[in-house]
């Protein structure tokens, strides 16, 4: 009998113009810097917030996207809220960040800072 595994899809897909982000990151990041980690602390007026953030080391469970840049990671306590998310850089003359679209979502708070499942 023979198994076969497949390699799984990533929890968040990460578009050109987050991984252009995530290098310019980390070709400034502080000493020690592995990565950048995404995480859903809790916080804001709906619950879970998007939060992205330098690591210096891996964690057991964390999901690791390489990408051309550097590493990306993804807190093993926010996968299940992320997972079939897109992650996207957007830059225009007032604001600049990563914004996500996350079909797990249910909701958000009215300035965009927080979301809920």
């Amino acid at each position: 009998m023979t198994t076969t595994t497949r390699e799984r899809p990533a929890a968040v897909v990460l578009t050109p113009g987050a991984e252009a982000r995530i290098a310019k990151l980390m070709s400034q990041a502080p000493e020690g810097a592995i990565g950048v980690k995404l995480s859903t602390p809790r916080r804001g007026c709906s619950g879970l917030a998007y939060s992205v953030d330098y690591v210096t080391e891996e964690a057991k469970f964390d999901e690791k996207i390489e990408t051309p840049g550097g590493n990306f990671y993804i807190d093993s306590a926010s996968v299940l809220y992320l997972i079939g998310s897109t992650m996207d850089w957007k830059e225009d003359d007032f604001t600049a960040g990563f914004v996500f679209d996350n079909p797990n979502a249910k909701g958000a708070c009215g300035c965009g800072e927080s979301f809920t499942v």
